[in-house]
Protein backbone atom coordinates (compact mmCIF):
# COMPACT_ATOMS: atom_id res chain seq x y z
CA UNK A 1 0.00 0.00 0.00
CA UNK A 2 1.06 3.92 -0.06
CA UNK A 3 4.28 5.38 1.24
CA UNK A 4 5.54 1.60 2.18
CA UNK A 5 2.68 1.12 5.20
CA UNK A 6 1.86 -2.59 3.84
CA UNK A 7 4.07 -5.20 1.74
CA UNK A 8 3.95 -8.84 1.69
CA UNK A 9 6.29 -11.71 0.91
CA UNK A 10 5.06 -15.01 -0.74
CA UNK A 11 6.42 -18.48 -0.68
CA UNK A 12 5.22 -21.03 -2.50
CA UNK A 13 6.40 -24.58 -1.92
CA UNK A 14 6.27 -27.06 -4.47
CA UNK A 15 6.23 -30.88 -4.50
CA UNK A 16 6.24 -33.48 -7.86
CA UNK A 17 3.26 -35.07 -8.60
CA UNK A 18 4.58 -38.21 -11.03
CA UNK A 19 6.49 -36.20 -14.00
CA UNK A 20 4.59 -32.75 -12.90
CA UNK A 21 5.65 -30.42 -10.42
CA UNK A 22 2.50 -28.61 -8.68
CA UNK A 23 2.39 -25.69 -6.16
CA UNK A 24 1.16 -27.77 -2.76
CA UNK A 25 1.45 -24.55 -0.27
CA UNK A 26 1.57 -20.94 0.01
CA UNK A 27 2.15 -18.82 2.85
CA UNK A 28 1.75 -14.88 2.06
CA UNK A 29 3.56 -12.55 5.05
CA UNK A 30 2.09 -9.49 5.48
CA UNK A 31 4.41 -6.83 6.69
CA UNK A 32 2.39 -3.70 8.34
CA UNK A 33 3.14 0.06 9.85
CA UNK A 34 0.85 0.96 11.48
CA UNK A 35 0.01 1.99 14.73
CA UNK A 36 -0.37 -0.06 18.32
CA UNK A 37 -3.76 0.99 17.98
CA UNK A 38 -5.20 -0.45 14.74
CA UNK A 39 -3.18 -3.65 15.63
CA UNK A 40 -6.14 -5.55 16.92
CA UNK A 41 -7.93 -4.36 13.98
CA UNK A 42 -5.39 -5.80 11.77
CA UNK A 43 -5.34 -8.58 12.93
CA UNK A 44 -8.51 -9.53 13.46
CA UNK A 45 -8.82 -8.86 9.47
CA UNK A 46 -6.33 -11.37 8.85
CA UNK A 47 -8.14 -13.64 9.92
CA UNK A 48 -11.29 -13.43 7.23
CA UNK A 49 -9.41 -11.41 4.47
CA UNK A 50 -8.61 -14.58 1.98
CA UNK A 51 -12.33 -14.95 1.99
CA UNK A 52 -12.85 -12.09 -0.29
CA UNK A 53 -9.71 -12.34 -2.00
CA UNK A 54 -10.23 -13.82 -5.66
CA UNK A 55 -7.04 -15.07 -6.24
CA UNK A 56 -7.55 -16.51 -2.72
CA UNK A 57 -10.66 -17.73 -3.74
CA UNK A 58 -10.06 -19.15 -6.69
CA UNK A 59 -7.14 -21.47 -5.45
CA UNK A 60 -8.60 -22.21 -2.01
CA UNK A 61 -9.62 -26.04 -3.14
CA UNK A 62 -6.45 -27.34 -4.53
CA UNK A 63 -3.46 -24.92 -2.41
CA UNK A 64 -3.00 -24.80 1.01
CA UNK A 65 -2.84 -21.23 1.79
CA UNK A 66 -1.49 -19.28 5.18
CA UNK A 67 -1.05 -16.00 5.93
CA UNK A 68 1.08 -14.21 8.49
CA UNK A 69 1.06 -10.87 9.99
CA UNK A 70 4.02 -8.97 10.98
CA UNK A 71 3.26 -5.73 12.11
CA UNK A 72 5.68 -2.68 13.55
CA UNK A 73 4.44 0.56 15.17
CA UNK A 74 6.13 3.65 14.31
CA UNK A 75 4.69 5.76 17.11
Amino acid sequence: AGEGYLASETRGEIEKDGQVLVVRRITVTYHLKTSQAHAETARRVLGFHAGFCPVARTIRDCVEIHTRLEMTHPD
